[in-house]
């Protein structure tokens, strides 16, 4: 039996568990389990593989996509790079990060893009954000952060200084931030929507619900929107891919 899973902290409405599952009964793949392994903090994270001896691969979602690094053996190149993983392959005693994420995002939003799209806002700044920022850079995108916190590069934005003009500016956004995952459908990151237009795409890593609010405001006013339900669904076959490789 070869076991995968996924680590986070509140994993109660995980996609990948039941992505897997699914998977697992539809294809009849009987030597597999998948499982979820909520952890408040990353320090032990090793002690699942001494308690586990047939954990062959794990799935890495909030809050621990940069802080689990420490705790790696390798790095692909992408996730060197990136500073961030998703998804980690267990062989021979070593773990080894990879970032199915960038493969994931960049299937997803190419079909969308066009010339109206050469500019991006990322809202958020965490380990998502950075696969984000990497597979636009890689399709020749000009990426600005937008944050909440200190603004920590120069290719940044506060909330606060996003303004009309700068919205005409960059006819594409991208959340990666939690805001409006259910239950709190509710949220949404502070923008002056009203300045969005027909030639803004929005897309939203958060696939549940199916339509937040970000999407949701982006659409009244005219946009193309796009939820996270492919992407997600594109790097879990990363994933698989890289465990059986």
């Amino acid at each position: 039996m070869k076991h995968y899973g996924l680590i986070g902290k509140t994993l109660s409405h995980s996609f990948s568990k039941s992505y897997f599952e699914n998977k697992f009964r539809l294809l009849e793949i009987k030597y597999a389990l998948y499982s979820n392994y909520e952890l408040q903090n990353i320090d032990n994270v090793r002690s699942l593989s001494t308690e586990d001896s047939e954990l062959c691969g794990l799935n890495v979602t909030i809050p621990y996509k940069e802080t689990v690094l420490p705790f790696l053996d390798e790095l692909s190149e992408d996730a060197k790079l990136i500073g961030a993983v998703n998804c980690i392959k267990i062989k021979d005693g070593k773990w080894i990060g990879y970032n199915a994420d960038v493969y994931g995002f960049s299937q997803s939003i190419k079909p969308f893009l066009d010339n109206n799209h050469q500019k991006a806002l990322i809202l958020g700044t965490g380990g998502a954000s950075k696969a984000v920022a990497y597979a636009l850079k890689k399709l020749g995108v000009e990426i600005y952060f937008v944050t909440s916190g200190p603004k920590k590069t120069e290719n940044s934005f506060l909330y606060s200084e996003i303004n009309g003009y700068v919205m005409q500016a960059f006819k594409l956004i991208v959340n990666t931030t939690p805001l409006g995952t259910f239950p709190n459908v509710d949220q949404c990151p502070p923008l002056p929507y009203e300045h969005i237009g027909e030639q803004h795409l929005a897309f939203d890593l958060v696939y549940n619900p199916e339509k937040t609010l970000f999407l949701k405001n982006a659409e009244t006013q005219g946009a193309i929107v796009v939820n996270g339900l492919s992407m997600l669904q594109l790097q879990a076959e990363k994933s698989w891919e890289i465990w059986n490789s």
